[in-house]
């Protein structure tokens, strides 16, 4: 993957905007960092120890699962 924005022609830039689209600028972390990796770990941690701690998250995330694919069921209708 790239680490800068594809460039684009005027031509193509034209055609965009003539489309309705306007250039963005967008920030994201640094995922080759190694604070953003130790942030991730830390909080995969986090998670570890908090669904080993909690005896009822299977069952919850069992209900929230069952409750989602109802959901879209009911959109493919």
């Amino acid at each position: 993957m790239p680490n800068t924005a594809r460039t684009y022609t005027a031509e193509e830039e034209a055609e965009m905007r003539a489309a309705g689209l306007r250039p963005v600028t967008i920030w994201v972390p640094d995922f080759d960092s190694p604070e953003f990796k130790e942030r991730c770990a830390q909080e995969a941690r986090l998670l570890a120890r908090a669904d080993a701690e909690d005896p009822t998250i299977d069952s919850f995330l069992d209900a929230a699962n069952q409750e989602l694919a109802e959901y879209l069921d009911q959109l493919e209708k």
